[in-house]
């Protein structure tokens, strides 16, 4: 599966790029295969492990946070791998000339 999710601390005021980055650490840490980019980490693996990553990631803003958003988008699709390049790979096929 993959899990796109985004953690914002809130009650810490407008900069909150280090503390969003313990979660990027947690994600990165975990060894699943995993991609960050402006808005969203995507990570990729079975039910139990992302959500645990995700779990811990949440974890990790809560405890510099009085208050943590989740938004959290998944692709359950079982036999599946490394759709995380996958996805990505068919789009850019399909945008070549």
């Amino acid at each position: 599966m993959l899990i796109a999710f985004s953690v914002t601390p809130l009650g810490v005021g407008e900069n909150v790029g280090e503390i969003v980055a313990e979660a990027v650490r947690v994600v990165r840490a975990s060894g699943l295969p995993n991609r960050t980019d402006a808005m969203f980490t995507t990570v990729e693996g079975d039910w139990d492990e992302a959500m645990a990553v995700v779990k811990e990631a949440v974890d990790a803003v809560a405890a510099r946070a009085p208050r943590v958003s989740l938004v959290l988008k998944a692709d359950l699709r079982p036999g599946v791998t490394d759709a995380l390049n996958a996805k990505v790979e068919t789009i850019e096929r399909y945008l070549s000339p």
